[in-house]
C-alpha cells in the first residue's frame, strides 16, 4: 500500500469534511435570500446532512472492513461530489435539503475510511504521525474554511463553497475506486474459543445498522432541534435498548465485543464526546459575546478566535513526541484540563490578550486530545475492525457538538458566564475517564502481524 498516497487521500477526506460544514455557514444568509427560504428551512440544509451522516457513520465503517476503505473512500469521495454539484444547481431550497441528506450519505462513508485506510498502511507504533498530519489539517481548513467561504460567496455566489467538493472528489476519488487494492478477506473462526467474530466476517447485522442509524439520527435530530426534541430523545433511548438487546445475541455484530468492549477504546469515546461538547458549546457563546455583546462583525470575530485554529495545527504537530514521552495517559489528561481551563478564562474576560489566550488553550487542548485520543481508539483495534473504530470515532466527533450546543444554547439564558462555566465543568467531568487509557511504559497494545487475515491489507 503506498503510504504518501493514503495519507494524502486520508487528509483530503478529512479537509473536505471540514470545509463543507465551515464554508456553508457563511453562505447560508444569501443561499437563503436567492432561494426565499424560511429560517427553518435554511437550519434543515445543516441538520439534515447532520443526521445522515451520524447515523451511517458506524455502518459505513463496518462495509469498509468488509469490503476494503479504499472502496468504499472511493464511492464515498465521488458521491460527496457529485451531491455538491447537484446542491449548486439546485433550483430551490427543497432540493437543497434533500441533496444535503444525500450528500451526508456519502460523507458517513468517507469518514470512517479515512481512518481504516491509516490503520491498514501504518504499523500501530507509527500511526500518531498520520494522525496528527490529519488533526493538523482539519484545523487549517477549520481556520481557512470562514475566509474562503466568504472570498467565494461574494465573488462567486453560494453555489461556489459546494463546487469546490468537486475537484477534489474527483482527484482522490477516482484514483481509490480505479485502484482500490486487495479486499480483505473474511476472519474464517474466532481468535479464541467463544469470541465473535470479527467485523470482516459473517454476515452483516442489517438489523443492527438500522437501529443504530435510526438511535443516532433521533439523538442528533433532538439535539438540534430548537427547542430540544424530547420525543426525539425518548425514541433514542428505546431504539439504543432494543440495540443493546439485539447487539448481545447477534452471531455477527454490527459492534464487535473486542472494539466495543475495549476499556480504553470506551474511554477515548467518553473523552472525544466531552471534549468537542465543551468546545463547540463554548464556541457557540463565544460568537454570541464576540458579536452581540462587543459588537463585532463575522470577520472580525474570526480574526479574534484565530489563535484556536493556531494552536490546533500546532498542538497536533507536537502530540507524537508528547505521547512518546508521556503516554496517552498523561497526554490526554493535561490536554483536556488546559481545554477545560481555556473555557472557564472565556468566561472570566473581554480583553483582547484574554480572549486571544482562552482560544489558544481551547486549540491546544482540542489539537492534542484529538491525536492522542484518535491514536488509542484505531491502534487498540484489530486492522479488520478498524472501520468499525473509525465510524465510532466520527460519531463521537459528531455527538459532542450537537450536544455542547444544545447545552450552551440551553444555559445563555443564566448568562454567558455561567454558561461558559459549566462548559467548562463538562470537559474537566473528563478528566477521570483519562485513568483508563495507557501510559508511558506501553502506550497502546501492540497488534500483531499475525493476526491480520490472510489477503487482508499489506503493511509496507
Amino acid at each position: 500500500m503506498n503510504r504518501p498516497w493514503t495519507l494524502a487521500s486520508s487528509v483530503a477526506g478529512a479537509v473536505v469534511v471540514a470545509l463543507d460544514g465551515t464554508v456553508l455557514t457563511v453562505a447560508q444568509p444569501r443561499l437563503q435570500r436567492e432561494l426565499h427560504a424560511s429560517f427553518a428551512e435554511v437550519q434543515w440544509t445543516s441538520t439534515a446532512y447532520l443526521v445522515a451522516v451520524a447515523s451511517l457513520l458506524v455502518f459505513a465503517g463496518r462495509l469498509g472492513d468488509r469490503y476494503g476503505h479504499r472502496r468504499v473512500f472511493g464511492l464515498g469521495m465521488l458521491g460527496f461530489g457529485v451531491a455538491s454539484a447537484g446542491i449548486a444547481l439546485a433550483p430551490g431550497v427543497g432540493w437543497v435539503i434533500g441533496l444535503r441528506a444525500v450528500q451526508g450519505v456519502f460523507g458517513a462513508l468517507l469518514q470512517p475510511a479515512t481512518l481504516g485506510m491509516l490503520r491498514a498502511a501504518y504499523p500501530p507504533d507509527r500511526l500518531a504521525s498520520p494522525l496528527a498530519v490529519r488533526t493538523a489539517a482539519i484545523g487549517l481548513a477549520a481556520a481557512a474554511g470562514p475566509l474562503l467561504g466568504g472570498a467565494l460567496v461574494t465573488g462567486l455566489g453560494w453555489q461556489a463553497v459546494f463546487l469546490v467538493n468537486v475537484p477534489p472528489a474527483l482527484a482522490f476519488g477516482l484514483p481509490a475506486l480505479l485502484r482500490p487494492g486487495r479486499r480483505p478477506a473474511p476472519v474464517r473462526a474466532p481468535l479464541a474459543p467463544g469470541a465473535p467474530l470479527h467485523a470482516s466476517g459473517g454476515p452483516l447485522d442489517v438489523p443492527g445498522a438500522v437501529l443504530l442509524a435510526v438511535t443516532l439520527a433521533c439523538l442528533v435530530y433532538a439535539l438540534t432541534a430548537r427547542p430540544v426534541s424530547g420525543a426525539g430523545l425518548a425514541v433514542a433511548v428505546l431504539t439504543a435498548a432494543v440495540l443493546l438487546r439485539h447487539e448481545r445475541r447477534a452471531a455477527s455484530p454490527l459492534l464487535p465485543l473486542e472494539v466495543i468492549g475495549s476499556r480504553a477504546v470506551g474511554a477515548a469515546l467518553g473523552i472525544l464526546v466531552a471534549v468537542s461538547a465543551s468546545l463547540f458549546g463554548a464556541l457557540f457563546v463565544a460568537t454570541y459575546v464576540l458579536q452581540h455583546h462587543l459588537g463585532l462583525d463575522p470577520f472580525d470575530s474570526a480574526l479574534r478566535s484565530l489563535p484556536l485554529a493556531v494552536l490546533m495545527v500546532l498542538s497536533a504537530a507536537l502530540c507524537p513526541a508528547l505521547l512518546r514521552r508521556c503516554g496517552a495517559r498523561a497526554t490526554t489528561a493535561g490536554a483536556t484540563a488546559a481545554l477545560a481551563l481555556g473555557v472557564a478564562l472565556l468566561s472570566r474576560t473581554t480583553s483582547l490578550p484574554g480572549l486571544a489566550c482562552g482560544f489558544a488553550l481551547l486549540g491546544a487542548g482540542f489539537g492534542t486530545v484529538m491525536v492522542a485520543a484518535t491514536q488509542v481508539i484505531v491502534r487498540q483495534t484489530e486492522v479488520t475492525t478498524a472501520g468499525v473504530a473509525g465510524g465510532l470515532q466520527q460519531t463521537a466527533l459528531n455527538i459532542g457538538p450537537a450536544v455542547g450546543v444544545a447545552a450552551a444554547a440551553a444555559l445563555l439564558g443564566a448568562g454567558t458566564g455561567p454558561a461558559l462555566l459549566a462548559l467548562a465543568a463538562v470537559a474537566a467531568l473528563a478528566l477521570p475517564a483519562t485513568r483508563a487509557l495507557p501510559g508511558p511504559a506501553a502506550s497502546v497494545t501492540h497488534i500483531p502481524e499475525e493476526r491480520v487475515p490472510a489477503g487482508g491489507p499489506a503493511r509496507r
